[in-house]
């Protein structure tokens, strides 16, 4: 594993939205989960790693013995799998989740990672070592519900993210990719002026279920039709929004 370690004061910071909460405002909002003390109870067990931009962080099938919560920075979960084409089989990677500042990453099963996790951009996170962890969790009942209210809101973006691959339609696709990255933002407080796109478009096409050059005609037609503003390959703005959320909802040709 590529990163240093040091003891970080603050403590892992979990952000997610609490679908087990009575609705009130502001609607859709991300909020703190932990209290300072669980934050520092947390610091305990924990150290900071940090990870250079596409620095492997660990593979699928490795020994799972730590969970990592992320304090800056953006990283993806990838499968490969055998992919057939005219020129024969190859292998091709599958992006199942982008995780960000406040998330979690680590999932197992029977001891072993379910996917590779690769930084996206240079990343620092706290290491949480899963005996520990576990450890603090059968003490602490509170602090037990609110990783349960997180792999809660992990999975309801699984779910998202299965629903945008079932459109047959490339820029229905793109447009609901673009959408869930808006509203991210929006959750977290932060202007939406603009989307912000911090993975490459190889990336956005692996996780989207399309070739890199079908994204690219995608980004193409829809800053054709100006439903979006182009500003560089990072940041996008929607312009007409009655044809972007008319596309987001498109689920067949």
């Amino acid at each position: 594993m590529l990163g240093t370690t040091l003891n970080g004061p603050l403590g892992p910071s979990i952000r997610a939205i609490d679908i087990c909460a009575p609705k009130h405002p502001p609607y859709g909002q991300m909020h703190q989960l932990l209290g300072k003390e669980q934050r520092a109870r947390l610091a305990a067990i924990a150290s900071i790693v940090r990870f250079e931009k596409r620095a492997e962080i660990y593979h699928e099938g490795d020994h799972a013995d730590a969970v990592f919560n992320i304090i800056s920075g953006v990283v993806k979960a990838y499968m490969r799998g055998p992919h057939k084409t005219m020129r024969g089989p190859h292998r091709t990677e599958h992006i199942s989740a982008f995780w960000f500042p406040g998330d979690l990453f680590g999932l197992a099963q029977e001891g072993s990672y379910v996917s590779s996790v690769e930084a996206l951009t240079p990343v620092t996170a706290y290491r949480i070592p899963i005996a520990a962890l576990r450890s603090r969790l059968s003490t602490d009942a509170m602090l037990e519900y609110h990783f349960i209210t997180k792999l809660c809101h992990e999975l309801w973006q699984a779910q998202r993210h299965a629903f945008l691959l079932t459109s047959n339609r490339t820029l229905s696709k793109l447009t609901m990719f673009l959408q869930m990255l808006e509203q991210l933002q929006a959750a977290k407080g932060e202007s939406t002026n603009e989307i912000y796109m911090p993975m490459g478009r190889s990336d956005v096409a692996d996780y989207i279920g399309t070739s890199l050059a079908s994204t690219s005609r995608a980004f193409r037609s829809l800053a054709t039709r100006a439903v979006l503003q182009v500003r560089d390959r990072r940041h996008v703005k929607v312009i007409d929004r009655s044809a972007f959320e008319e596309l987001a909802g498109v689920t067949t040709v």
